[in-house]
């Protein structure tokens, strides 16, 4: 029978800790400083949101206007995207104006709706309000 001394063990684990602790600390840190700027400029784009008043007539997560459409994950349409809605911001349609947005404010509101398609899933049909005013999604 083969036993292993409590020593052993001990400077194994003590080994292994400390391989474990320099690698961690000399390791390169890989900073994404391109993931911060689109993280502020899709801030800024939340702010020109309300400014033009975007809500009284689209959707995001179900909430807003129903005069134009859900705006949750048009950026990932496939049909759609980001230059679709550059478009649609400079010439409007139909309903919608042409918004006189600057350059800036268009890259910042594309940077937001970018955002908002990436943290997940909206079908409003799919969704129902219940007794307590709030939204639920319809389990089919």
């Amino acid at each position: 029978m083969f036993t292993v001394a409590p020593k052993h063990i001990f400077i194994a684990l003590c080994s292994l800790f400390l391989f474990y602790t320099v690698s961690i600390y000399t390791r390169t840190y890989n900073y994404n400083h391109n993931k911060e700027m689109q993280l502020k400029l899709a801030g800024k784009g939340k702010l020109v949101w309300p400014k033009y008043n975007c809500q009284s007539c689209h959707q995001i997560y179900g909430l807003g206007g129903y005069l134009g459409p859900d705006l949750t994950n048009i950026y990932s349409h496939p049909k759609k995207g980001n230059q679709y809605i550059r478009t649609m911001l400079k010439s409007g349609i139909r309903q919608m104006p042409a918004f006189e947005l600057e350059e800036d404010e268009i890259n910042a509101l594309l940077e937001f709706l970018k955002s908002t398609d990436a943290s997940g899933n909206a079908d409003p049909s799919q969704f129902t309000v219940n007794e307590f005013g709030l939204t639920e999604t319809n389990e089919n």
